[in-house]
């Protein structure tokens, strides 16, 4: 679907580059394709050595020749960035955006009339491929560019098409959602220090505890509430842990959690 397409990707910061890595590993734009910006000298050095794609420090330069742009820019440098390129982007590139809180409809402004944008909510576990993004298709966007979108993010993990209008709450969710595991692997390995395990084995029984229970859930056909029963016995030690975890709200706080993300995320939307 992609061979022969030739890929700029605007911002080669963390996640620009995973998707560089996984569009080359994957064998689904090659090495040559491919051209990555960024403001950092030394950084371009790596990735043109590292990946063996085309670097250069010009976006307007860079996307001129491509059939697809990716926009792996921070959303405040979002509006400079689209300046830059608008004269270069015509009706017959496909854009890509990954900034959190930047509307289709702000980029397709920003850009020629007709423009095909998409927009794209990945996350960091994309790194091992094991990401989550969510696809959302702008006005002149049709159904081959989202087919495209998600053929560059599925190399990388999975994706999923949604309406835009959810995409605030899929930032919150997806995007935001592994630093709260992580929040959550750090307090069980510092609560295995405290009951005496070392650290080295608290935290290989807290990962691979999360990794187990991820899979399960994703491989068996029992809702999470279900899975938590069976190992839930009356009276026992995992059904004494949850009752702490009940009373101290922890339901309530993960919700509080996801609700200030998603209000950020329209925060960064106009501009805040």
């Amino acid at each position: 679907m992609l061979k022969g397409k030739k890929v700029a990707i605007i911002g080669g910061g963390k996640m620009g580059s995973i998707i560089a890595q996984g569009l080359i590993d994957n064998k689904i734009v090659s090495s040559k394709d491919i051209i990555i910006t960024d403001i950092d000298a030394a950084r371009l050095e790596f990735l043109r050595s590292s990946m063996k794609v085309k670097v250069s420090a010009n976006n307007e330069k860079a996307v001129k020749d491509a059939d697809i742009i990716i926009l792996a820019v921070k959303p405040q440098n979002m509006a400079s960035t689209l300046k830059e390129i608008s004269l270069s982007v015509n009706k017959s590139k496909l854009v890509i955006s990954i900034a959190a809180g930047i509307t289709t409809t702000f980029i397709e402004n920003s850009l020629s009339k007709g423009v095909r944008v998409i927009r794209v909510m990945p996350n960091t576990p994309a790194l091992v491929g094991e990401g989550a993004a969510a696809v959302a298709g702008g006005r002149y966007a049709k159904a081959n560019d989202l087919k495209l979108a998600r053929a560059i993010f599925d190399a990388v993990g999975i994706s999923l098409e949604i309406e835009e209008k959810f995409m605030d709450a899929v930032t919150a969710l997806s995007g935001s959602g592994p630093a709260y595991f992580f929040l959550i692997i750090e307090a069980l390995i510092d609560a295995g220090l405290k009951t005496g395990l070392s650290r080295k084995l608290a935290k290989q029984l807290t990962v691979q505890t999360m990794l187990g229970a991820a899979r399960l859930c994703l491989e068996s056909d029992k809702e999470p509430a279900h899975l938590r029963e069976m190992v839930t016995s009356p009276g026992g030690t995992t059904a004494a842990g949850l009752k702490v975890m009940e009373e101290r709200k922890i339901r309530e706080i993960i919700t509080s959690a996801v609700e200030a993300a998603t209000k950020r995320s329209r925060e960064l939307a106009s501009g805040k």
